[in-house]
């Protein structure tokens, strides 16, 4: 048999009555948390019992709810009214007027511009955050440098490796003397067996070359003898 309809009445048994109180707040405050975890609502609970005795709770803070519940009252009663919504659009205008104005202010202070009505520990606040702002620039240049470095040194041992199997696929295949050559040429271009040894540039001063033909050698060998 199933329970009857409960008539929603004050009931006048005080035990009956603060029991139900009891049973009704702890269900109530438990929606109220659930409420908030499931649907992402901020939900603020009050409850004064018949002896004067606080039960709350609050999604975020109690004094967060009350003043998004006092402006969002606040703004739905200028709102309602053409004559308050206006007041209410120029004061938003004006506020934002005024943000625009210390932005403007500021970056004219950055280009070193109107200072004159700054103090020394403005001054101190302004150079430090221009030197923050020009660390952060140069530690972006430099790792942008870096960057095209290593892909540029990357790209050269590639081109570095395909000439060494192009010049193997060449004069890999020819005779004793062809090998020995290779091998000359190879060592004077610095490519040894580890291929993939990287490249270092260097500077040096230029060889002093003997450009002598062998004829003119032997003649001068053997006026030598004489």
């Amino acid at each position: 048999m199933g329970r009857g309809k409960i008539v929603i009445r004050r009931i006048d048994n005080s035990t009956s009555r603060q029991v139900t109180f009891s049973k009704r707040r702890s269900g109530l405050l438990k929606k109220a948390k659930e409420l908030a975890i499931l649907c992402d609502a901020e939900v603020g609970v009050m409850i004064f019992s018949s002896t004067s005795k606080l039960y709350d709770f609050a999604s975020t803070s109690m004094k967060s709810v009350i003043e998004r519940y006092n402006k969002s009252k606040e703004e739905h009663h200028q709102l309602g009214h053409p004559a308050s919504e206006v007041k209410y659009w120029q004061r938003e205008a004006a506020m934002l007027r005024h943000q625009l104005q210390n932005l403007q202010e500021n970056h004219r202070q950055m280009m070193g511009e109107e200072l004159s009505g700054l103090s020394v520990k403005d001054l101190q606040n302004l150079e430090h955050q221009l030197e923050m702002s020009l660390r952060g620039v140069r530690m972006k240049k430099d790792q942008i440098l870096m960057d095209e470095i290593e892909e540029l040194n990357r790209k050269g041992q590639e081109i570095h490796q395909e000439n060494v199997e192009l010049y193997k696929k060449v004069y890999g295949t020819r005779d004793v003397n062809g090998a020995n050559r290779t091998s000359l040429l190879l060592d004077g271009l610095g490519i040894g067996e580890d291929s993939h040894a990287p490249i270092h540039l260097q500077l040096c001063q230029p060889q002093q070359q003997n450009y002598e033909t062998p004829t003119r050698a032997t003649k001068l060998g053997r006026l030598q003898l004489q």
